[in-house]
């Protein structure tokens, strides 16, 4: 099937009819010489001006007439997959393009973009931009790859995680085991806690652990990647040793349960996610200290039910439920619970470059 094709900056090009497969020589054709590669649009209006957003077309206008139909081409006829080519249409973003076009068809204007949850006047131009400029792939998979290795351990692919349908965010302490099974829609599937009261008692007996680790797991829905929680203690503090040998159990133990399948097929289903990374994410440092994330997950919960594009959206069947475990666990420290949802939150926009 043949669609018309787009006229590029510099009035080098024609309209023409051209195969729909021919869209990723149309996103590669800034760089086949330098002289035609569009410099970096800089809007006429300052990104702050909230009056901006309601003046009708003034996204349109940013650009000309040849750049609009180069974007609306991409935003109408491109799948999720090229879509999520672009780095700013990763992740919900692209899906998000996807459903609107689906449910109200094909884009008219730029200006209708701002209408897809997600998307504001700010990085509206942004993604129209990205379009127009798009990464070279060498330099994408490079930043690509960086993010990864400062995020999670070990080294996944990004195909592997492009492709995942859901994670179980695990975070474990000293008494309690917490976990939050998210899918790849920011939809939470199950979210509660375990108590394990009887870890740290004695000389931690091997199968003691086994015994305790091993009825959580039972409990623990499946999944295509497990997350767990990186803690960053200093083996060199004497008096924190106990805790240090706590948590390196637990977390090899949960490597060698959940992992059930290494020994055929190789693949790593368990990974580990720094704690610090998820507090910065989330504001919640203070120096090197991070603070209780329970005012953000009561914050989560309430928007869940006051707004209609949520963050993190908790099924209507299953919102009660997770509101009165919550408020059960406000009197004491029940930050596992907290941080197990916080956790899958940061590593879907970190690892897939969302914007909150």
């Amino acid at each position: 099937m043949n669609v018309p094709s787009v006229l590029l900056a510099g009035g080098r090009w024609r309209y023409f009819q051209v195969p729909l497969g021919s869209f990723q020589a149309l996103h590669n054709s800034c760089y086949r010489k330098k002289s035609t590669a569009p410099k970096e649009i800089i809007p006429n209006v300052a990104f702050g001006d909230e009056n901006t957003k309601e003046s009708g077309n003034a996204l349109d206008k940013l650009f000309s007439s040849e750049q609009q139909a180069t974007i609306l081409h991409v935003l109408n006829t491109a799948s999720n997959k090229e879509l999520d080519a672009f780095r700013l249409l990763r992740g919900r973003q692209s899906i998000s393009i996807i459903e609107h076009r689906e449910k109200f068809g094909p884009f008219q204007n730029l200006e209708s973009l701002i209408n897809v949850p997600l998307f504001q006047y700010k990085s509206a131009i942004q993604v129209c931009n990205a379009i127009l400029c798009p990464e070279t792939e060498g330099k994408k998979k490079l930043q690509d790859n960086r993010v990864l290795r400062k995020l999670i351990k070990p080294e996944i692919e990004r195909e592997r995680l492009k492709a995942l349908n859901s994670i179980v965010s695990i975070v474990f302490g000293t008494r309690r085991v917490a976990w939050a099974h998210v899918d790849h829609k920011l939809a939470v599937l199950d979210w509660q806690q375990n108590e394990c009261c009887q870890l740290m008692k004695g000389t931690y007996t091997s199968s003691v652990y086994l015994k305790e680790i091993s009825s959580v797991i039972s409990k623990i829905p499946k999944a295509d990647f497990y997350v767990l929680e990186k803690i960053g203690l200093s083996v060199q503090n004497s008096s924190l040793f106990p805790v240090v040998l706590h948590f390196h159990i637990m977390e090899a133990m949960l490597y060698a349960l959940l992992n059930k399948t290494f020994a055929q097929d190789g693949q790593h289903h368990v990974l580990s996610m720094k704690r610090n990374a998820v507090g910065r994410h989330f504001e919640l440092m203070i120096s090197d200290t991070r603070t209780s994330g329970k005012e953000i997950v009561k914050r989560l919960l309430a928007e869940s039910v006051l707004k209609e594009e949520p963050r993190i959206f908790f099924p209507s069947d299953k919102i009660v439920r997770y509101r009165q475990t919550f408020a059960s666990t406000e009197k004491y420290r029940a930050e596992e619970l907290y941080d197990s949802l916080l956790q899958a939150i940061a590593f879907y926009e970190l690892v897939f470059d969302t914007e909150p």
